[in-house]
């Protein structure tokens, strides 16, 4: 018996390691970084190209970045928006854009056929590089931006999101929401769109990311294919560093709901930080792995205070948020705070315990074949790979150095960085 479980966990574990995807990397001809991981599997290609032009380089316009990226496919080259979208239909393929703070993204799926795949990387090259950005396209993408950001008005997730990012960020370029302002997207010109295009959608500040049923020659080609037509140009400036918070803020905003929807945090850490899986797995235990986290034990489980709790970080270009978010009932918003706030500090001067950490690591390593087991997961992570440039053996090493982490090492990092006498706190409902 003992034998044939041997067995069996030999072929588990050893079909899960063969499973990671090994990452091939290289440049295209006009110095454009390239990451690849060849999957056979499935008839199809992903590519996902990458630009280091997320909202973080909106300057004095907040919302340019977004508005850019939503006008590549509304005109490019003559072609109208109409006939783009019907191109790529025809070829049975799919468009996606994207723009978070650090990062704005065209993505490109199609069946993996050389006669279905050329056409379909032939119109993303002349999109990314030629968009017409014509005045009729640029107030219909404007006037669907500002509509959202008038929903936003009523949203109380949105508002209070809002609110913390400016709290924590203060003058910062992740402050504002990557969707911009009414006042700024109101006020964008066709001359400043084109000039923001020209700046950062660039080879040099580009990065492309490829999954599919390629050899490497033709992968290679591919990506030559997508930036041929662009200009080498430059890639953007540093970002500053985010300042830690001088004092704590506590700010409540009136929305007229039942629920009183609760954010509180502080600007945590980078991506390649050296405590990354050290803050990872603390915060696995501490409110990252839902009902069964501690938060989610007193919060919910102890006194029903709310459906759920949870405590995330966000690494980015440089420090991104801590923060934790409920909803509560409107008159259990002080003892909700105060049950946070209690089960935080604990964490934080004691750490967690043995079983905890055991359990965690468990959790953690237990789900990792899952989060890279379809192409669109693995393409996730290699853009995350490229742009923050990590470590080539990222998805080989997670398991190890998750299972690395120790208490002592928890105990050490999280009192290090969070300050809970500094934190900002938001709330946003109606009066207790």
């Amino acid at each position: 018996m003992q034998i044939v479980l041997f067995l069996f966990l030999s072929v588990l574990f050893g079909s899960t390691a063969n499973a990671i995807p090994t990452i091939q990397h290289w440049q295209t001809d006009n110095g454009t970084r390239v990451y690849f991981v060849p999957a056979p599997n499935l008839p199809m290609v992903d590519i996902n190209v990458v630009f280091d032009a997320g909202s973080a380089r909106d300057s004095e316009k907040p919302g340019i970045a977004m508005l850019t990226n939503k006008l590549l496919s509304e005109g490019a080259g003559g072609q109208s928006a109409d006939q783009i979208a019907e191109h790529f239909d025809n070829l049975g393929a799919k468009l996606g854009n994207s723009v978070d703070r650090d990062m704005a993204t065209v993505s490109l799926r199609s069946l993996a056929e050389s006669e279905l795949l050329q056409p379909a990387l032939d119109m993303l090259a002349l999109l990314l590089a030629k968009p017409d950005f014509e005045a009729i396209a640029l107030e219909r993408v404007r006037q669907k931006r500002l509509s959202y950001l008038k929903y936003q008005q009523q949203s109380p997730d949105a508002i209070g999101e809002k609110a913390f990012y400016q709290a924590v960020f203060s003058t910062h370029p992740y402050a504002t929401l990557p969707e911009g302002t009414a006042e700024s997207v109101t006020t964008i010109t066709r001359d400043e769109v084109k000039a923001f295009h020209q700046r950062y959608y660039v080879t040099k500040n580009a990065l492309i990311v490829i999954v599919g049923a390629l050899e490497r020659k033709e992968a290679a080609k591919l990506a030559n294919t997508v930036v041929s037509q662009l200009p080498v140009g430059k890639i953007a400036p540093a970002l500053p560093p985010v300042p830690a918070l001088r004092e704590a803020q506590t700010i409540h905003l009136e929305h007229p709901s039942s629920q009183t929807h609760v954010l509180m945090g502080q600007p945590g850490m980078k991506r390649g930080d050296p405590d990354y899986f050290t803050l990872y797995v603390g915060n696995y235990i501490l409110g990252g792995s839902g009902l069964v986290s501690q938060l989610g034990k007193e919060v919910r489980e102890k006194r029903g205070l709310a459906y759920s709790a949870y405590s995330y970080f966000f690494p980015q270009r440089v420090a991104g948020p801590f923060w934790m978010n409920l909803e509560t009932r409107n008159d259990q918003t002080t003892e909700a705070l105060q049950v946070v706030q209690d089960t935080m500090r604990d964490f934080v001067e004691n750490g967690p315990t043995a079983n905890q950490l055991k359990a965690a690591k468990q959790g953690i390593t237990g789900k990792f074949p899952l989060r890279i087991k379809s192409n669109s997961n693995i393409i996730s992570y290699l853009a995350m790979i490229g742009f923050y440039r990590l470590p080539l053996d990222y998805l080989h090493t997670f398991n190890d150095n998750v299972e690395a982490v120790t208490l002592d090492m928890i105990k050490d990092a999280f009192k290090r960085r969070l300050n809970l006498d500094k934190f900002v706190t938001v709330t946003v409902g109606g009066k207790e």
